[in-house]
């Protein structure tokens, strides 16, 4: 067990403290660092994680909207430093971990219902 020991202790340092409480179902705003030219500037991406994936550093989450009447799912790693912040927009009651079948619904049918038990913590920004 010694050499996870040395990775737990390499990936520390990388890992971010200041995130906010994640669940599936939560509407997020995700800022993320886009390069332009020479430039660098923050886009928000918004929409409804439909999936957490893996701990520690390689912590991923699925998150998805609608763009234009089309669907558009982007997988963020929460430790990257091309993730600037994360804030929490709206909690979402979801009764599994994956949310998958709201990719076959269209409108109003992809809501989901909020709680209120949660609190609503900012990050970052």
């Amino acid at each position: 067990m010694k050499g996870q020991q040395i990775i737990q202790a390499i990936e520390s340092e990388y890992l971010k403290s200041d995130l906010p409480k994640l669940y599936v179902g939560d509407t997020v705003r995700v800022g993320v660092v886009i390069q332009e030219g020479g430039k660098e500037r923050i886009q928000p991406y918004e929409g409804t994680i439909i999936a957490m994936r893996n701990g520690g550093i390689n912590e991923t989450i699925t998150v998805r909207r609608i763009f234009q009447g089309v669907g558009v799912e982007r997988v963020f790693l929460l430790h990257s430093p091309r993730v600037s912040y994360i804030n929490v927009v709206r909690r979402g009651k979801a009764r599994r971990a994956k949310l998958y079948y709201l990719r076959d619904r269209v409108g109003k049918a992809t809501r989901l219902k909020q709680r209120f038990d949660r609190p609503i913590a900012k990050a970052g920004k």
